[in-house]
């Protein structure tokens, strides 16, 4: 479906669309450009994106980098420095791979990739199979529907082919292109990823996708597919976002937190039945001290270790005993195992919860 949706394009964003579109329309005519995701809903949204995706219709992105990079010389212009990263399919040396160039033009960064479909098996959330696809097929297998817009530079137009992109934009719901289930236990980084979505625009989780999210398969899918580091760099984006109480929230309403922030075996005493209220009050506590104009003027990182001590303090006493029989506090545990943060942090945190800090560092 394509609308009549209105997207403002900077004067620097059209440069690059103009050349981008003069350079395709030498060497590939048939080649379509759109911008895909991010960048749409947030140019929906009235907000400024410099997040820049461009999908290409029928060719590799590193392939349309190097025939880009021959037009500007044919034009007496200088090359643009690409960096191609390259992840394999789960299983063997299948082609085509996973394949993204990171560029920049006019100061912009910009992702180049391409049209495709994914094929899953097993217990991987890396797709076994990645096939060109068309735009409809590319627009189906994203995680949301508000992430699966795009924008075509050919003719300035929205797409919608899922349908419910821009319906859902409007009435502020996150939901998936296809059933949550299947959507999820293919990748169920998705859960996470919507449940930051959910709460950076403070839209309302699709009922479909509260039941998926919440289901035992899916929690096995999250335990089983998906790295702890990656489950921490999305804990991360939500505890640095703009509502990190709101995203602890619905972890706690889908009954995540405990798979997220999990506990060793051995820690003790066992958390009180409150635990996971007193989480949440500390959390509030905190971020309305953080909010209170003129009482703290705290950096995104000093932000980032205050709302993780809060929310673990009422882990303060449980100690779990290491490899080596030695008692350790769980705040390390979560920090530094569930979650796969650096030491560095964990010991922030750990003196945040233990110490009173002294001097100015957290003032």
């Amino acid at each position: 479906m394509t609308t009549v949706e209105r997207i403002h394009v900077t004067e620097n964003e059209r440069q690059i669309f103009d050349l981008l579109l003069r350079a395709v329309g030498n060497f590939s005519p048939k080649t379509k450009l759109r911008v895909a995701g991010g960048w749409v809903r947030d140019k929906l949204l009235g907000q400024d994106s410099s997040d820049i995706d461009i999908a290409i219709s029928n060719m590799f992105p590193r392939d349309f980098l190097v025939k880009l990079n021959d037009y500007l010389c044919s034009q007496g212009e200088d090359e643009v420095q690409g960096h191609v990263i390259e992840s394999k399919p789960a299983q063997g040396k299948q082609k085509p791979p996973l394949e993204t160039v990171k560029m920049s033009l006019y100061n912009h960064s910009i992702d180049l990739v391409h049209l495709r479909s994914d094929v899953y098996a097993g217990d991987s959330r890396i797709p076994v199979k990645v096939e060109f696809a068309s735009p409809e097929e590319d627009a189906f297998r994203r995680d949301l529907t508000i992430n699966s817009l795009f924008y075509n530079i050919h003719t300035g137009l929205v797409e919608d082919l899922t349908g419910r992109g821009i319906d859902d934009l409007k009435a502020g719901r996150i939901a998936t292109p296809l059933h949550a289930r299947d959507t999820f236990l293919e990748d169920p980084l998705r859960v996470l990823r919507a449940i930051r979505f959910g709460a950076r625009f403070g839209f309302t989780l699709d009922e479909q996708l509260k039941e998926a999210a919440s289901s035992e398969e899916v929690r096995v899918a999250i335990a089983g597919k998906i790295s702890r580091e990656r489950i921490g760099n999305e804990i991360d984006l939500m505890i640095s976002g703009n509502r990190p109480i709101t995203a602890v929230n619905l972890l706690s309403d889908l009954k995540l937190l405990g798979l997220v922030f999990a506990l060793p075996a051995s820690s003790e005493p066992a958390p009180s039945e409150n635990c996971v209220s007193l989480c949440r009050a500390y959390m509030e506590a905190m971020w309305n001290l953080i909010q209170t104009p003129g009482l703290v003027n705290l950096s995104g990182e000093q932000i980032r270790h205050a709302m993780y001590a809060a929310l673990l303090l009422p882990f303060r006493k449980m100690v779990y005993k290491e490899k080596k029989r030695k008692s350790a506090p769980v705040v390390n545990y979560i920090l530094k195992v569930s979650m796969k943060r650096k030491s560095s942090d964990a010991e922030t945190v750990r003196l945040l919860i233990y110490t009173v800090p002294r001097g100015d560092s957290y003032r």
